[in-house]
């Protein structure tokens, strides 16, 4: 049994670099100078290796690798090389378990052994000069891979931490790990941080003490951790604003002086500030000392966007047709963070399968359809939690079935409550025409909205775990003005969870729910039914047609809603994903479902692209239980930007 002493500590502390080597991935190398009066240009090559990781990382510690394109100008020259090498690599083989690797250099087969060696080196590769590259071997005998055996965790006095603090899954050791430096550092990292989320700011581990076995070939670690005071979350400091008012960036802080300590809750703080749409850059820094009473202060440093910001959007499903979106929108308008975004979305129904049967019913339309709208949002009203927010709205919805033009708007207080909840309450008005197989409506709706979010996901674009939900309610009464009275309830959800730590395989489910009582089908406007099909519904069938049918089989919508999508996310590389999917859902006739109405169902296969900004999406769906005279198509493509939930 042998403590490992200075020299192996350093093999555990270091972390060799990685290349990325364009002409390795293709099994050709640059060639090396060519032999010349001026340098001494040499081959080198690695030998007694068969582990492609640790190959990589000798090529990288290596300075005969890396700069065999840069020849010397003499044989002294290469031998220094060497030389140096000799006193690293050794190490690397060290970090990644081989403790009792060997590494010998030789120059045109002499070897590197001492003071006594390098005069004969130095003359072996000047004999080089203008004849002939200079052959190097790096020859590697790693020996026995070294096993992790144990790995244990003391407090500075020597005391072991009892279970409920330091839970055998932060030491427990799997069989055949490798002793690389890698592992104890992780293993190390992980402990520390486990001290942290108890609310122990200034956790550190003080040493590092490795045991080794040669005997048989294994290591022990014991560390000793300080874990520092128990603190909680001081003042924090929000710095960097100029163009905006610093009390609306602090409503975004969901913390008080004196809430437990953990690296988790600095991290909300910075994702919620983060929302507001002023903010370019938002970097949170924890203090270096604690307040006088015991907290933790906490400075957030921001940075301001352009308030101008414009974009053009582009969609296309060969079931839904192609649209095209434009906007603005300024995210200071007044210097309190309010922003004020205006759309226009115009799209055409591609393959328009119910041409016929509309014109047969005398629906006026030719499948184009578009949509202007204004939102404004002043957030942190008077510094509080509470944001005013209003949208107006006009245009015309062209769906398969029905056509309809409205205009109308909302306006609304919501509250946030934290940085995943937040409700809402306002006042809803729209008024217009729908036109479909069941006729013409003219209606005037004014209601009272009342709805509630929460999402505790990790991303908006690509979420790999959290939770979120919606749930609204609208009564648009009588006595209100509505014509007809009927009341609106919603309701989604969706989960997410990574079946591994590194989120490359996750499993994603969503179900929809959604109810009108107080009027009859006919006497309800089509665009304010529930119909279910659709890239975001059951994909494979065409936008909003699954449900009730009416006159000339066209869809007429239900007054109730129930659909559900699984999906499985897999990561094939860092950039490419697969994720098979099924899609089940309808629109029912009643205001609740009734599951002796058929439910339609559908599977497929997207295809992810992984970028900075979120997954381009491309999905192939394929509709499972077709019905015959609905002109429902075999399969359905779709490309988007982000998950389809």
């Amino acid at each position: 049994m042998a403590v490992l002493g200075g020299v192996s500590m350093t093999a555990l502390a270091c972390s060799p670099a990685v290349a990325f080597d364009l002409f390795g991935l293709f099994g050709s190398e640059e060639e090396p100078p060519a032999p010349s009066r001026e340098a001494v240009p040499y081959s080198v090559k690695f030998q007694g290796l068969e582990d492609d990781d640790v190959l990589q990382a000798l090529q990288d510690t290596s300075t005969l690798y890396r700069l065999r394109q840069d020849a010397p100008p003499d044989g002294e020259g290469i031998v220094r090389r060497a030389e140096a090498d000799l006193r690293r690599l050794s190490d690397v083989l060290s970090g990644y378990g081989y403790y009792q690797g060997k590494v010998a250099i030789r120059i045109d087969e002499v070897e590197l052994s001492g003071e006594a060696s390098v005069a004969a080196a130095a003359r072996a590769a000047e004999a080089g000069r203008n004849r002939a590259l200079v052959p190097v071997k790096i020859v590697v005998d790693a020996g026995p891979l070294y096993k992790l055996r144990t790995v244990a965790a003391s407090d500075p006095r020597g005391a072991d931490f009892p279970s409920e603090v330091l839970p055998e899954r932060f030491t427990r050791v799997g069989d055949d790990v490798p002793a690389r430096s890698a592992t104890v550092l992780a293993r190390e990292a992980k402990i520390v941080d486990r001290f942290r989320a108890l609310g122990h700011p200034f956790a550190k581990a003080i040493s590092r003490d490795p045991v080794v076995d040669d005997a048989a070939h294994v290591m022990d670690v014991r560390f000793t951790i300080d874990p520092g005071p128990i603190a909680g979350l001081g003042e924090v400091a929000v710095r960097g604003t100029t163009g905006i008012d610093p009390a609306v960036v602090r409503s975004f802080i969901y913390s008080e002086p004196g809430d437990p300590y953990s690296p988790k809750a600095v991290a909300d703080i910075r994702r919620s500030v983060a929302k507001v749409e002023a903010l370019g850059s938002v970097r949170v820094r924890e203090g270096e000392a604690l307040d006088a009473q015991g907290n933790l202060p906490i400075f957030v440093d921001v940075t301001e966007r352009d308030r101008n910001l414009i974009g053009v959007a582009a969609r296309f499903s060969t079931v839904d047709g192609p649209g095209i979106r434009a906007y603005y929108a300024n995210r200071n308008l007044f210097g309190g963070g309010e922003t004020l975004r205006l759309d226009a979305d115009i799209y055409y129904l591609g393959n328009d399968l119910y041409a016929a049967q509309r014109k047969a019913a005398g629906i006026d339309s030719n499948g184009l359809g578009g949509r202007i709208s204004a939102t404004f949002v002043k957030p942190a009203l008077w510094g509080t939690r509470n944001d005013l927010v209003a949208n107006i709205f006009a245009g015309r919805e062209a769906q398969q079935s029905y056509v309809s033009d409205a205009a109308g708007g909302t306006i609304g207080i919501r509250h946030r409550f934290s940085d995943t909840f937040y409700a809402q309450i306002g006042i809803d008005g729209q008024a217009g025409r729908s036109q479909d197989a069941l006729g013409k409506v003219d209606y005037r709706l004014v209601g009272v909205p009342l709805s509630v979010a929460y999402d505790s996901t990790d991303n908006l674009l690509d979420p790999t775990q959290g939770f979120r939900a919606t749930a609204s309610v609208t009564p648009y009464a009588g006595f209100l003005g509505s014509d007809p009275s009927i009341f609106v309830a919603k309701a989604q959800g969706s989960t997410y969870y990574a079946i591994d730590d590194e989120a490359r395989y996750i499993l994603a489910g969503r179900v929809g729910f959604g109810s009108i009582s107080g009027a009859s089908l006919e006497d309800i406007p089509a665009n304010i039914r529930f119909f279910a099909g659709g890239g975001g519904s059951v994909r494979g069938f065409p936008y909003r047609t699954l449900g009730p049918r009416g006159p000339f089989n066209l869809p007429v919508g239900g007054r109730s809603l129930l659909e559900a999508s699984v999906e499985a996310r897999v990561k094939i590389t860092d950039t490419i994903g697969i994720v098979p999917f099924f899609d089940a859902g309808t629109a029912f006739e009643g205001s609740l479902p009734d599951f002796e109405e058929r439910i339609r169902y559908a599977a497929g296969l997207g295809l992810r692209y992984y970028t900075g900004i979120g997954p381009i999406r491309v999905d192939v769906a394929f509709p499972l239980d077709r019905i015959k005279g609905n002109r429902e198509r075999p399969v359905a493509l779709y490309i988007s930007l982000g998950q389809s939930f």
